[in-house]
Order: C-alpha cells, then sequence, then structure tokens
C-alpha cells in the first residue's frame, strides 16, 4: 500500500507538471515564478545584450570626448584671413601723428586717406577655424602659403616689418619725387666676395659708376652696360659724412649667364636727399601695401589746399620709388574693411580690380589707380565732381 500510494503520488505529481499552464503553453515553469514574484529575471543571453549596448554607449562617449578635445585643441595647417583694422594716415593713432614731417613747411589737412590691412589668424585649432569660416567674414588657407616650410614665426614677423619700411622709404621717395625734391642713391646691399665688397659698404652713397654721374638708381644699371668681366672701371662714393672718395674695382662675371657685362656685386637705391626728416609711426602693422597711402598722406602734407576735400577715402598699393603702384593680395577683405570704417572712396590697384569688384560693398566707389601720378588726378577729379577712372 505505501508502495503504491507512493507511486500514485509520483504519478500524480508527474500528471500535475504535465498539466500545468505552462506546459500547455509552451512557456516556461519558471515563467509562473517570474509572474507570481512581480519581476522578470534577466536571461543570460539578455545580460550579453544589454553589455554589448553599455559598451557601445561608453564606446561612443569616449569618441565624442576625443573628437571633442581634438577639434578644441589640436591646431590645423590652415590660417584665416580677414578684414583688419584701418588707420587714417592723416591722423593720429594713441596721440602720435601716423605721418610726420619736421623741418619743413607743412599744410592743414582735412578728411581721411585711409590705409587698409588684412587679418591673419594663425595657430587655429579646427574648431576655431570652423567657426571663423562659417562667420562669412573670414577665407582659410594653407598656412604654407604664408609661412614658408622652416620658417620660424620670428623670421615671418622680420620679413614683414623689413616690408612694412621699405614701403615707408620708397612712399617717402615716390611722394618727394613727385614734388620736385632731389633724390640720392645708396648701396643698399652688397654681395659678399665681390669686386664692390672689398671697397664699399651698405649705405655708401654712390656719385658715380665708370665715368657716368649717378641721379637714380637706373644710373649704376647703365654705367655697366658695356663693360666686360675683367675690366677696371673707377667709382667714387661717399662713407657717411667722410669726403667723397674714387677708387677702381675690377669688375668680375655676372652670375647671370645671360648677362655679359662685368658684375660689380651690389644693389643700388634711391633714397630722399632733404635737409628735414618724414616720419612714419605705426606699430604691430607688416606687410608693403600700404605705400600708396603713405605717399598721398606726405604729398598732401607737403601741399597746400585739401587733397580729399573732407572725404573719407581708402586704398591700397605697394608703391615703388618711382611711384608705380603694383598689386597686393587680401583686397576682397580690404575693401569690406573700408566700408566698416565709413570709407566711401577706394583706390584700387589696377590689377586687382576684378577682385575688388566682385567682393565690393554697396557705398564703396572704387577708383583705379596705376601709379602716385593717376592716384593724385583721380583725387582732383574727385574733389571737382568730375569723372574718375573706376574698375
Amino acid at each position: 500500500m505505501r508502495a503504491g500510494h507512493r507511486t500514485l503520488w509520483a504519478v500524480s505529481e508527474s500528471r500535475d507538471e504535465s498539466t500545468a499552464p505552462g506546459a500547455a503553453t509552451g512557456t516556461k515553469p519558471d515563467d509562473g515564478d517570474q509572474a507570481r514574484d512581480g519581476h522578470r529575471a534577466m536571461r543570460p543571453r539578455e545580460r550579453a545584450r544589454m553589455t554589448r549596448r553599455g559598451w557601445t554607449v561608453v564606446t561612443s562617449g569616449v569618441l565624442i570626448v576625443a573628437f571633442g578635445l581634438i577639434g578644441a585643441f589640436v591646431q590645423v595647417p590652415y590660417v584665416a584671413i580677414g578684414p583688419g583694422p584701418t588707420y587714417d594716415t592723416l591722423g593720429q593713432v594713441n596721440g602720435v601723428p601716423v605721418v610726420e614731417i619736421d623741418g619743413q613747411q607743412t599744410y592743414p589737412t582735412a578728411g581721411e586717406l585711409r590705409m587698409t590691412t588684412v587679418s591673419l589668424n594663425d595657430e587655429i585649432s579646427l574648431f576655431g577655424a570652423l567657426g571663423l569660416w562659417v562667420s562669412g567674414r573670414y577665407a582659410l588657407a594653407p598656412r604654407e602659403e604664408y609661412f614658408r616650410p622652416g620658417e620660424s614665426d620670428e623670421q615671418v614677423q622680420q620679413e614683414n616689418v623689413q616690408q612694412f619700411q621699405d614701403s615707408q622709404s620708397n612712399a617717402e621717395v615716390a611722394a618727394l619725387r613727385h614734388l620736385g625734391f632731389p633724390v640720392k642713391v645708396l648701396a643698399q646691399s652688397i654681395v659678399d666676395n665681390t669686386p664692390a665688397s672689398r671697397v664699399l659698404a651698405a649705405g655708401d652713397r654712390l656719385l658715380s659708376v665708370n665715368g657716368r654721374t649717378i641721379t637714380n638708381e637706373d644710373d649704376v644699371t647703365a654705367a655697366l652696360a658695356d663693360t666686360s668681366p675683367g675690366q677696371t672701371v673707377p667709382i667714387t662714393f661717399q662713407h657717411g659724412t667722410e669726403p667723397p672718395r674714387t677708387e677702381q674695382i675690377t669688375l668680375a662675371a655676372n652670375p647671370d649667364p645671360s648677362k655679359k657685362q662685368g658684375f660689380m656685386g651690389l644693389q643700388p637705391i634711391d633714397r630722399a636727399d632733404v635737409p628735414f626728416d618724414v616720419k612714419i609711426s605705426l606699430q604691430d602693422v607688416g606687410g608693403p601695401s600700404a605705400g600708396l597711402m603713405f605717399a598721398l598722406a606726405i604729398v598732401d602734407r607737403l601741399t597746400p589746399g585739401e587733397m580729399v576735400a573732407g572725404e573719407h577715402v581708402a586704398g591700397t598699393g605697394e608703391i615703388t620709388e618711382k611711384g608705380q603702384v603694383g598689386a597686393i593680395g587680401g583686397i576682397s577683405f580690404k575693401v569690406v574693411a573700408a566700408r566698416e570704417a565709413g570709407a566711401t572712396v577706394f583706390l584700387t590697384p589696377e590689377a586687382n580690380c576684378a577682385e575688388a569688384s566682385a567682393a565690393a560693398p554697396d557705398g564703396l566707389k572704387l577708383v583705379k589707380v596705376s601709379d602716385l601720378d593717376s592716384a593724385l588726378s583721380a583725387l582732383d577729379a574727385l574733389k571737382a565732381g568730375q569723372p574718375t577712372p573706376s574698375c
């Protein structure tokens, strides 16, 4: 009996399991336990799925943080170029006249002759570059276009300062030559181990070469035109305040095979020969493009009457000692800077006219110039209400 009862109990137990809800529906028996407990136990496969999902979130977060750090701190090999500050060459900066003339009569001026600059942002991050570009005021350019490989920031700064100083000297010579003042010719640089280096020093004044009186730098080239290597020629020069002296120089072969004349080894340059000083004071500006506006300011201060008659005139252009105006870079940003500073007229180098016309904002009249004389003629026409050459 007991055994039969035990067997019956076992059979009954087996039958109860086979007829449980889980068995009829295909649901696992522990599902009922889960429902009764009020929570759902996590199965092994679900644990793996959550783990992968978690790793995905963590990995994405790490990548986002890494990208953010790279974008914020890693520099890109580009520079951002945009409108820079402008300066009135007839006015003052920090209480100091931009153009000042001592020892010569000057005349009152009115209006503005405003030089323009370009702002260059270097060492920018990825996010910084994108922000400047999206602003619409800046353009991005490869850094190598402005910084030569291996060239330090200090070297670039020195080069820009030298170009700026040369533009001031060229502007002074061009303006004074236009006004009829005399010029002198100096040895700007001397090539090492050449005939000139054995006699001359940089800065010496050249008075005659091979019997030809030197009145401008082109006279030096003309004096050597019919010479040949090995020929001895006389040169008269003056070192500082010392009396002039004459030395004999034996010419060498020209390093340029296409030039057959004798080679002396110096670079001449015209400089003003006047008993007064022209001083241009402007800090933190580099490059040669302010030459035209400096020359105009010098002419305006040394001549009676008002050159611009109260107008707000801006402009740009590299200038030579003979007054030729050459093309410059960044003019599309300079016209914007000029208009924002209140200029209504912009003196534009002829070679930059197309680019300037495409970027000029409303209300800015572009006047085409090719040299100092044409710029002065255009300003006279503008003052008289006559047509001016336009881009």
